[in-house]
């Protein structure tokens, strides 16, 4: 028997459409790492600040969010002492919730994600009501890091939060936020509602192979293999070469009872990420799996039980 661990909203791998063939994997999913806007630069920042209204004229050109967030990278206990100065010296409200803002990520590169959703909290209490809009990021951010710290039912509130709000009008920015909606929902055993997170997310960002990774990964869980099959290959047509692809492929493939497409991903995954994580678990499963059978053997392979 195939010994896939227990996924908790597993993540797994695949390669090119040519290169892998769709077909197992299961690793568990980690929180995303913060930002929630992972795609999001600091001019596009500014630029959503600039229409919300939280950037002044008397700003000086370098914002010094950038300029702390720069420095957290670098010297992160330096960054600590400017962002703490930076909070004792401001009475400018956005001035504060920038401030919050470099410590709730410094707080989360540190692993204190209790510590940074306080500190996000607090980044979000400073937007004004009527630019709200502005605080979607922050709410993203505090949601994820609530879910980083195992409090799925907060991250799952300051999630509702963030796309509650209306006229924001960043796709990628509210795909990663209804992501970690669907890990939290996950996380509350509220799979269904977790599915339609997902189906939101391909709504936002159609050609998000995330997305469908995480959607094929979750219908294979909710036993709709079908559907799962159908989310790998989409998965797959937009980033062949995730080796997190070919391993969740090949998981759904032998669920499916098709062994030889499920040794084609794994093997694939193995030539694109031999030495990576992706390829030691491929590794695992095709010894599991066992050699090709010869035309005169028939293959016995029980299906897992993930």
């Amino acid at each position: 028997m195939i010994d896939l661990p227990p996924p908790l909203f597993a993540v797994e791998q695949v390669q090119e459409a040519s290169l892998m063939q769709i077909g197992p994997a299961t690793m568990p999913m980690r929180p995303s790492d913060l930002p929630i806007p992972r795609r999001r630069s600091v001019e596009q920042q500014r630029e959503t600040d600039r229409a919300a209204g939280l950037e002044r004229p008397d700003l000086p050109e370098q914002d010094r969010l950038a300029d702390c967030l720069a420095k957290a990278k670098t010297n992160p206990d330096a960054a600590m002492v400017e962002v703490q100065t930076w909070l004792g010296e401001s009475r400018d409200t956005g001035q504060q919730v920038r401030a919050n803002q470099c410590l709730g990520m410094l707080r989360s590169n540190a692993g204190d994600f209790a510590g940074a959703l306080e500190a996000f909290a607090q980044a979000v209490a400073g937007v004004p009501k009527e630019q709200e809009v502005a605080a979607v990021p922050l709410m993203g951010m505090a949601g994820n890091a609530a879910l980083a710290a195992g409090k799925p039912e907060d991250a799952l509130g300051w999630l509702d939060r963030a796309v509650a709000v209306q006229g924001s009008a960043d796709n990628a920015a509210l795909a990663e936020i209804q992501i970690d909606r669907s890990r939290a929902l996950v996380a509350l055993a509220r799979n269904a509602e977790a599915a339609s997170a997902l189906d939101e997310v391909h709504r936002l960002t159609p050609e998000a192979p995330e997305g469908w990774l995480l959607s094929a990964t979750l219908a294979r869980r909710m036993d709709d293999l079908p559907r799962a099959q159908r989310d790998i290959e989409i998965a797959s047509k937009y980033d062949p070469r995730d080796p997190r692809i070919g391993l969740e492929a090949g998981v759904i493939a032998v669920l499916s009872g098709r062994d030889e497409a499920a040794r084609k991903s794994w093997e694939s995954v193995v030539a694109v990420d031999g030495d990576g994580e992706a390829g030691k678990v491929a590794k695992s499963y095709l010894e599991q799996l066992g050699p090709v059978p010869t035309s005169n053997t028939s293959p016995t392979t029980e299906k897992p039980n993930p």
